[in-house]
């Protein structure tokens, strides 16, 4: 079955970064590559997306200082973008934005800013009023990343409804209970602290009693379970191979729908984890880590189907696509497609 990829860029250069695309692209994925990416969207540094569960609206960070921008487009039957209007983050560099699954609300949060913000949603999927502003304060214990409060990723629970923030500069996760019209309490009981480890990115098992986030600063990934109203964390393992030697920042986190598998990506040894995943123990063990044969896997994300993995391979100008079996955890590799800068993959 044939898919549009929307793909989240970076547009100029910066201090982590040559950026050199154009804006959003999109391609369609056949199930073994990509088509050649066209612009969809001349934004400045989009560096992610976010689309409307019905898919009629997609949402872009413009992630620039001293004050980032969040982009709201229509989207048509045949995939074309018509920008509806955009607003300040909040902030600078905002780094991620998220849909609520079933309110008209959008959550974006910056990482130069380390604020998070609450945007309702009009019908036409324009974004209305600035329902809620939070601004995170502190610091971490490590020096060099943890001067400040630094939000990487917000997501919904998928039990409770609450907002997950997590911030890698405080090195926290936080939950904040979200109202249904756009506000934010936090609940300072369920905040779970990794410190210096960096807390990036987080995945939701479907079983809804798990979480599995994975830590920027120590190269390590954590397994969350829920206990009552919180979460706890009950494992911390490495993601990297017992031969791997040097600087590694992994970045993305994925499970799979049987919740058998979990996938981690390893920016400097450039290597995609995989992790099996026993649900009844609570528990990840490394089964193998498979080279992605690009430079700097920003993202990873798992093809509807279930039986393809994406990797988008930031500092090679690549997305490498990957045969998956779930069921023997194994990754094969079927090609890559030349794409400048990419930094964010998401299906429609």
């Amino acid at each position: 079955m044939t898919r549009e990829l929307l793909i989240g860029t970076y547009t100029e250069r910066l201090p982590h970064v040559d950026g050199h695309a154009e804006g959003v692209l999109s391609a369609r994925f056949d199930g073994t590559g990509l088509t050649e990416p066209v612009v969809a969207a001349r934004v400045e540094n989009p560096s992610w997306l976010a689309v409307a569960p019905d898919g009629t609206a997609v949402y872009a960070v413009s992630e620039t200082e001293p004050d980032g921008r969040v982009v709201a487009f229509a989207r048509s039957s045949d995939g074309a973008l018509t920008e509806l209007g955009s607003v300040s983050s909040g902030g600078p560099s905002p780094a991620h934005l998220v849909v609520h699954p079933s309110r008209p609300l959008l959550l974006a949060g910056t990482y130069g800013g380390g604020t998070v913000s609450v945007f309702a949603l009009r019908e036409d999927g324009s974004l209305g009023g600035r329902t809620a502003f939070v601004q995170h304060e502190g610091s971490g214990p490590e020096p060099a990343r943890q001067d400040g409060p630094h939000v990487h990723q917000l997501s919904i629970d998928p039990v409770t409804g609450d907002a997950v923030v997590v911030d890698l500069g405080l090195g926290e996760v936080r939950w904040y209970a979200l109202t249904d019209d756009g506000r934010l309490t936090l609940r300072p009981d369920a905040t779970v602290v990794l410190g210096s480890a960096g807390p990036r990115h987080l995945a939701f098992d479907a079983d809804g009693r798990h979480a599995v986030l994975v830590d920027e600063l120590d190269s390590s990934v954590d397994v969350l379970r829920r206990e009552g109203d919180r979460f706890v964390r009950v494992q911390s393992t490495t993601t990297r191979g017992d031969a791997a030697s040097g600087d590694n920042t992994p970045a993305a986190v994925c499970i799979s729908a049987s919740g058998r598998t979990v996938l981690v990506s390893n920016r400097g040894d450039d290597t995609i984890a995989v992790f099996a995943f026993d649900r009844d123990a609570s528990r990840l063990a490394l089964v193998d880590v498979v080279e992605v044969g690009g430079r700097t896997p920003r993202d990873l994300v798992i093809a509807p189907e279930g039986d393809r993995v994406l990797a988008a391979c930031q500092d090679s100008d690549e997305v490498a696509v990957f045969a998956f079996d779930d069921a023997a955890r194994t990754l094969r590799p079927l090609g890559r497609t030349p794409v400048p800068t990419p930094v964010h993959l998401a299906f429609v």
